[in-house]
């Protein structure tokens, strides 16, 4: 199966920490990633998609995705 995910967040260490992590896990970017301003929080937030093949199972919507 092929998981998809979007992370997003403050353009902010933990940011990047979430994303390196997921890398770390066998994730791949996919895509560029997106910026925007919350004007409203007065900060910069991050977008990220990433996908990740696993083979040898099937998706079913009961899946956490962070947990591969």
């Amino acid at each position: 199966m092929k998981l998809y995910r979007i992370i997003t967040g403050p353009d902010d260490n933990a940011f990047c920490h979430r994303i390196s992590n997921a890398l770390s896990k066998g994730w791949q970017l996919h895509g560029s990633g997106s910026l925007t301003f919350d004007s409203s929080q007065n900060r910069v937030i991050c977008g990220q998609a990433i996908v990740k093949e696993v083979p040898g199972q099937d998706y079913h919507d009961d899946l956490t995705l962070s947990d591969f």
